[in-house]
């Protein structure tokens, strides 16, 4: 708590947590808070009965501004009362209780002055994060893994080999987990940490409000990627089918709604179920996310397109009636996230990282579409949903710590004029002493040994149309450190460069760092079959 007066120039420490700024009566009222403070005036009245009258209770009387005021209350010293938000209940509850003892002896010696106590940062050593991280990484790891499977068998599918335009989705679609699910992941777990899911009330206005606002967030990101899919598939051939843009459309729609619900479900209970077991939920949520997130959502496009492509034949509208029933739910799900304070902003101001990002996965699609669609490189499909999910995953966890980090320490998140600051250096990103370095260091060591196990379970499960020689594998773990290595700087510099210009990270970074992770995985992965199949390793009969 922060009080701020007119009768002295003071800087004194109450309690834990708090600070005590008091100004001269001349001196003009800060010109800004802390944005995720809460500002409540008070007038302390002169006589020392007034003051204190049932044993520490103030009266709070709103100010709506300290310039209209009587003769008569002039003379009175006024308090700006700050309520900052601290990491946990109970820290809470003892910085109430230190608060009520400071203002009891108060009125005995206001004289006393301490040094401010900065608030406490997270203490989590290598260890503790590789501990944390390992198990919901191999377990996401699985699950890419588990994905890239499907994508090799349902690739020779009639829907796929006759509608080319599908693999375009796929990186799209696969890129909602880090547009909205990994993003609510982040968001839900900020707001855990930072004590805002204490209460029943508080956790289900925050879940009610967030499926509510990826629902609307999936439709219309569904209904565009079938559009740029529609435009990347028209340009290089020229030509343009009705039924197989329809077709496109459904599917999209159909998969990004469904997956969503089903993903935006399982992040509100693994969120819920760490707090409860005392774990971080940034280190667990946006993995597990992962890990389902795409194998549910492959299976569904292969399935749902599937059946669409069928109906052609037989029924024009089916296809155009999906379409219409999934988008006339979006007024309802608007509805709903404009009611939560929390999602409102986001429903307002959250769509350019999201329409962006799944810009950015199209074009990694678009790579997909004419490379797998050489026999020469139909192994490509197995791999690619694992390199671009394990670096998405990583990056993920990276930015989710430095958004929490930042929320924690009660940093301001934008400034009237933001100090000019130099781009963090690769060195300071990896090698630094700080706790963002730290877990920068730990999430890079974990992607050759992951994806080495990830390779031979693959192999031990004879899946994909290429052999798993060490020029190969020295080939593909090259491509997936460099594609680690330039998310993780990015998130580095990414995240604050948004927080200093007012931009909450939990909503604007993933998107961008999923997208990029997709299309740096695709082209890098795209680069590496070439090479390979230039120098001579031409083995692609192992799935056949």
């Amino acid at each position: 708590m922060v009080l701020w007066s007119k009768e002295q120039d003071k800087l004194s420490d109450m309690s834990t947590g708090t600070e005590r700024i008091e100004m001269k009566k001349d001196s003009a009222p800060p010109a800004y808070h802390q944005s995720n403070g809460s500002v409540h005036p008070v007038i302390l009245h002169n006589d020392p009965e007034e003051r204190q009258p049932n044993a520490g209770e103030y009266e709070l009387t709103e100010v709506t501004s300290f310039s209209d005021r009587t003769d008569q209350e002039s003379d009175r010293s006024e308090m700006v009362v700050i309520d900052c938000r601290v990491n946990a209940k109970g820290q809470r509850e003892e910085d109430a209780l230190l608060e009520n003892a400071s203002q009891s002896n108060e009125s005995d010696d206001t004289s006393t002055d301490q040094s401010p106590v900065p608030p406490v940062p997270l203490k989590e050593t290598s260890f503790t994060i590789g501990l944390q991280v390992v198990f919901p990484f191999l377990l996401a790891g699985f699950g890419t893994v588990a994905a890239g499977m499907v994508l090799d068998i349902v690739q020779h599918w009639k829907v796929f080999s006759e509608v080319n335009e599908v693999f375009i989705l796929v990186p799209a679609l696969l890129g909602l987990k880090g547009n909205l699910e990994m993003t609510l992941a982040s968001r839900l777990s900020t707001a855990a940490n930072i004590g805002q899911m204490d209460t029943a009330k508080e956790m289900w206005k925050m879940i009610v409000g967030n499926l509510a606002l990826i629902q609307v967030q999936a439709t219309v990101v569904g209904f565009l990627a079938s559009i740029a899919a529609v435009i990347f598939g028209w340009i290089p051939e020229g030509q343009f089918r009705m039924g197989h843009a329809v077709l496109l459309c459904a599917s999209s729609v159909a998969t990004a709604f469904i997956a969503s619900l089903l993903l935006g479900l399982i992040m509100i209970g693994v969120i819920v179920g760490s707090r409860k077991v005392g774990i971080n939920p940034d280190n667990v949520a946006t993995p597990i996310a992962a890990s389902l997130g795409d194998l549910i959502t492959l299976a569904l496009l292969a399935g749902i397109s599937t059946g669409l492509y069928q109906e052609l034949d037989y029924n024009d509208y089916a296809n155009p009636l999906v379409c219409v029933f999934f988008v006339a739910l979006t007024p309802i799900w608007i509805l709903i996230a404009r009611r939560i304070p929390s999602t409102r902003e986001v429903l307002y101001s959250g769509w350019e990282p999201v329409i962006i990002a799944m810009a950015i996965s199209s074009v990694g699609g678009l790579i997909l579409d004419k490379t797998v669609s050489n026999p020469n490189f139909a192994g490509m499909a197995v791999f690619t949903p694992v390199i671009n999910g394990v670096a998405g995953n990583l990056v993920a966890v990276q930015a989710s710590r430095i958004s929490t980090y930042l929320h924690m320490n009660g940093l301001p998140i934008a400034e009237p004029s933001p100090p000019q600051q130099k781009c963090p250096t690769p060195c300071s990103t990896f090698f630094g002493s700080g706790m963002n370095s730290r877990s920068a260091r730990v999430l890079f060591l974990l992607v050759a040994p992951g994806h080495l196990v990830f390779l031979y379970t693959i192999n031990s499960m004879r899946g994909g149309h290429t052999t798993l020689t060490y020029i190969f594998i020295a080939f593909y773990l090259a491509a997936a450190l460099l594609q680690v290595m330039i998310l993780l700087y990015l998130a580095d510099w990414m995240v604050q460069w948004m927080w200093k210009r007012g931009m909450d990270p939990d909503n604007f970074s993933i998107p961008y760092l999923t997208a990029l992770g997709d299309l740096l995985g695709t082209g890098f992965l795209a680069l590496c079959f070439h090479i390979l199949w230039l120098i001579g390793d031409r083995d692609a009969d192992v799935g056949d």
